[in-house]
């Protein structure tokens, strides 16, 4: 939906565009010379009101002249610059939660194009422990939003819920690279969140120079058998391809994530997410008549940079 809309805004500031810039070279002379001579007539007293009459400005070419200038800095912003988004599930708690309104930094990957999506401008590429949307590889029109946790060439391992990296080495000689570690994971506390009424485990997970909140939900054992299959290493191993990433959920019980579908190409980045700046509350019961859509109050605590 968001590429359709990104369309629309493209195709909508070209057609404004253009019948500004028309009107512009061919219309607005002739309105021009006709007001002239029409002035000329009264002796120079037409008041604008009278001048409106006998030249007016097509409807199409007034509304184009209000809507362009809005309309293409809306697609400049959105497009190259900062872009809402709105997350949608607990996928990332306790980082984000359901009803927090993301901003998300489209430069940071590089500059692509509002519709073919082409990198045209490379300004980096994610780090370890960067919120990355991207277009979900098994469907492109769906946007997902995950922490990034492999870059190109590392290996990851998914054991008995434990992160494990061994970052990429170009030198072939495996006792000069480095090793298998665990990426370092503190607990925290039990029951700040739950699930299906089960108490969820809080750590602290240390990705890189990132540390953030993971969630675990010690009900629920590793689904090994459904990860990703990927020729070459063990079921719960990762060996992320040139120009891909692995991202994981921070709700990591509670995420369909790399584990489950394989990697990121850097082709369906859309950019990192960098603040909040809006948050609603969703708190009220089933028996409610107002519908669920409507907002109960405002988080105001969690407006400002995402961790």
């Amino acid at each position: 939906m968001a590429n359709y809309f990104s369309i629309f805004l493209v195709i909508l500031t070209v057609a404004s565009g253009l019948i500004w810039l028309a009107d512009s070279l061919l219309w607005a002379p002739k309105r021009k010379e006709k007001l002239s001579l029409a002035q000329q007539s009264a002796g120079g007293q037409l008041d604008d009101e009278a001048l409106n009459k006998v030249a007016p400005v097509p409807y199409l070419v007034d509304t184009a002249q209000q809507i362009f200038p809005v309309i293409a800095f809306v697609l400049v912003l959105r497009s190259f610059l900062y872009e809402p988004f709105q997350i949608p599930s607990g996928s990332m708690m306790p980082t984000l939660l359901v009803g927090d309104f993301i901003l998300v930094d489209k430069f940071s990957y590089g500059l692509k194009d509002p519709v073919a999506r082409k990198k045209f401008i490379e300004m980096g590429s994610p780090e370890r422990g960067d919120i990355a949307v991207f277009k979900y590889p098994e469907d492109p029109n769906v946007d997902f939003i995950k922490r990034v946790v492999g870059l190109p060439g590392d290996t990851v391992v998914y054991r008995n819920k434990q992160v494990y990296i061994r970052p990429a080495c170009e030198n072939t000689d495996n006792d000069s690279c480095s090793q298998l570690q665990p990426v370092p994971l503190k607990f925290e506390k039990r029951g700040e969140f739950y699930q299906d009424m089960i108490p969820l485990e809080r750590f602290t997970e240390q990705l890189g120079e990132v540390p953030h909140g993971v969630l675990r939900n010690p009900a629920v054992l590793p689904l090994e058998q459904h990860y990703y299959a990927q020729p070459g290493t063990s079921d719960d191993e990762f060996l992320v391809p040139e120009g891909h990433y692995f991202v994981l959920g921070d709700n990591r019980d509670n995420s369909r994530d790399s584990r489950y579908w394989g990697f990121v190409p850097d082709e369906n980045l859309v950019g990192k997410a960098v603040a909040i700046w809006i948050s609603f509350e969703f708190d009220r019961p089933p028996s409610s008549w107002v519908p669920g859509w409507i907002p109960t109050g405002i988080r105001f605590e969690r407006i400002g940079g995402i961790d």
